[in-house]
């Protein structure tokens, strides 16, 4: 069936969460890329955790939960506004250098995101990166109070679109995502930024295991869920070539 939509996750796809590296150092030099993996592995598993727990928070609070969690743990002492400083980042995450041009390519289908970011978080990135102007939706989970993976979420492309499963194309970076999508029944493209060959070679290099490299172990790699993406594509410049 023909693609009518196109729909990406935000965090790790569009936008590059690596890119609060700098800020992180910045405000805690000599602690920035532990900060930065540490935080995103506690971000995402609270999301999983109060999903779970049905105690949901918005990702604004999931995303400052995981930030005290992971300086605290550190020892690290801090201002309230050097915590605001690196919070501010999330508002203005880089683009991937493709996904503009991506984006473009795949019109005249209808583009949105579908993220666990809270709604003001998205729509300030979206406005500040400059998507804005090329999405024709930016979906929050905030609507069904539940994270993704669950199928809740995934429910939101179809109720804001109007497309069925059979007619959307999910994107995202995040194994855990693909498989979720997968599941729910949604048409999956995996973009594979980070290879098993690589993944040996920084393990082999290195005597001892760097934070980025032990987080894109964990995060990285798809997952042992029984659930594989439709497509495999290493940036989302190949996305016109199969949508």
């Amino acid at each position: 069936m023909t693609i009518k939509a196109v729909v990406f996750d935000a965090y790790g796809t569009l936008y590059d969460i690596q890119s609060v590296a700098e800020v992180t150092e910045d405000a805690f030099p000599g602690y920035g890329e532990i900060i930065t993996q540490v935080w995103r592995i506690k971000q995402l598993e609270y999301t999983w955790l109060r999903s779970l727990m049905q105690r949901y928070q918005d990702f604004t609070a999931v995303t400052r939960d995981s930030l005290a969690y992971t300086l605290r743990v550190l020892g690290l002492a801090y201002e309230s506004e050097a915590f605001e400083r690196v919070i501010e980042k999330y508002l203005h995450l880089d683009l991937y250098p493709d996904a503009t041009s991506a984006l473009a390519a795949l019109k005249p289908r209808k583009l949105a995101i579908l993220s666990n970011g809270s709604p003001d978080m998205l729509n300030a990135l979206v406005r500040n990166s400059g998507l804005d102007r090329l999405l024709d939706a930016t979906i929050s989970v905030d609507a069904k109070k539940i994270f993704k993976p669950s199928p809740e979420a995934y429910l939101l492309i179809g109720e804001v679109l109007g497309t069925a499963p059979s007619e959307t194309l999910f994107v995202s970076s995040n194994p855990w995502d693909v498989a979720g999508a997968k599941s729910f029944g949604l048409n999956v493209a995996w973009i594979e930024r980070v290879t098993p060959e690589a993944m040996a070679l920084a393990c082999v290099e290195n005597e001892l295991m760097a934070p980025l490299t032990m987080f894109k172990a964990i995060r990285t790699q798809m997952d042992e869920l029984g659930f594989a993406p439709d497509h495999r594509v290493r940036a989302l410049s190949e996305l016109p070539m199969i949508a």
